[in-house]
């Protein structure tokens, strides 16, 4: 039994981990999480009354509320979830991703390194740092066959992934000049419950419950690698317990599709679950609306998750389709949690698109 300490743990991501920790282990969970416009607690109301599970609101650039956490608490890990990540945010305003996923990062490194130098050789040994980033540091792939993989060279295209490629910089640096004991993964896509309704796959199952007008960027050709985030989790707690100090690990569901080719699914799906329709729509993929394509979008993200398989025996269990399945039906029988995110202060029309 382990205490680790989550960042960002009421976001998307960083929910399901902790409940797949506190559902699936032993652990304790020490949960620091900001709460800005994507942190939600209703998505830990599960787990949330677990004597194994804390919850610490603090903003990972506050230095001074980390280093009380962190004596307070003792963690033997930290797993650092808690970033801004939404593209089109970052291309209106890239300051906030700056401050929170550079100096943040920065922060959290810091007063992590200082606590780490004062553990006992043992504890020291044994202390992980796992940062959790994206693919989209990688830049795109613009074949049909490449795959992007542990070495291959940084190349972001948006505000937001050039902060993620620094943090993992950082990273990386205080590794290699202080010893930090520090891993690095890099994911796919993630999509499934409790995903916030400004992302790709939520916004057009909740768009076209209401038949509103379903936004495609540009063609919609733009090809991702779709990872079910509780295979992510799996996969995360694995890394922070049997990763290997020092490695990069990249996370991908082996699932390449299309934004078109996801958006008609969703709408399969939906003529079978909710047929239904709201007045006036004949058939779902009627919604889809092609809409001005993004700056600098990328073209194809593709993951080789084979290390990761190969070294810690990790493999996602659900498919793009099984896992495409479990989402719309999870987003059809929980209307109470996204009928309370979009009755807060941001509405749809305001929200755009994650692909």
């Amino acid at each position: 039994m382990i205490k680790i300490l989550i960042t960002g743990g009421a976001g998307f991501i960083g929910s399901a981990v902790v409940r797949h920790i506190i559902n699936h282990t032993q652990d304790r969970v020490i949960n620091v999480d900001k709460l800005t416009y994507a942190g939600n607690l209703e998505s830990l109301d599960s787990v949330s009354d677990n004597e194994r599970y804390v919850f610490e609101q603090v903003d990972i650039c506050d230095a001074q509320a980390l280093a009380r956490i962190f004596t307070q608490y003792q963690p033997d890990a930290v797993m650092h979830l808690a970033a801004e990540s939404h593209v089109d945010r970052s291309i209106d305003s890239a300051g906030a991703f700056i401050h929170t996923n550079v100096v943040g990062t920065f922060t959290l490194l810091e007063v992590a390194r200082h606590y780490w130098n004062g553990l006992s050789d043992e504890k020291k040994s044994a202390f992980r740092f796992h940062h959790i980033s994206t693919d989209e540091v990688y830049g795109d792939l613009e074949g049909t066959d490449d795959l992007f993989t542990e070495t291959t060279p940084y190349a972001p295209s948006s505000p937001y992934s050039a902060s993620k490629a620094s943090s993992d910089h950082l990273v990386r640096a205080w590794l290699r000049t202080y010893g930090l004991p520090t891993i690095v993964t890099n994911c796919s896509n993630n999509y499934g419950p409790f995903h916030f309704p400004e992302k790709l796959i939520p916004l057009m199952i909740l768009n076209a419950l209401e038949g509103k007008p379903l936004p495609v960027y540009g063609n919609g050709q733009q090809i991702r690698d779709w990872l079910f985030v509780e295979d992510h989790a799996r996969a995360l707690y694995k890394v922070v317990t049997e990763g290997a100090v020092g490695e990069t690990y990249n996370i991908g569901g082996h699932n390449e599709k299309a934004n078109i080719e996801v958006v008609k699914t969703i709408c399969s799906l939906l003529e079978e679950l909710v047929p239904n329709k709201p007045q006036g729509v004949a058939k779902y993929e009627d919604l889809i609306t092609y809409v001005k394509d993004r700056p600098g979008h990328d073209v194809r993200y593709a993951i080789d998750a084979s290390k990761i398989g190969r070294e810690l025996g990790w493999k996602p269990q659900e498919t793009f389709e099984s896992g495409i399945r479990k989402t719309v039906e999870w987003y059809l029988t929980n209307s109470t949690w996204w009928k309370h995110v979009l009755d807060g202060s941001y509405s749809r029309e305001r929200l755009g698109t994650k692909a």
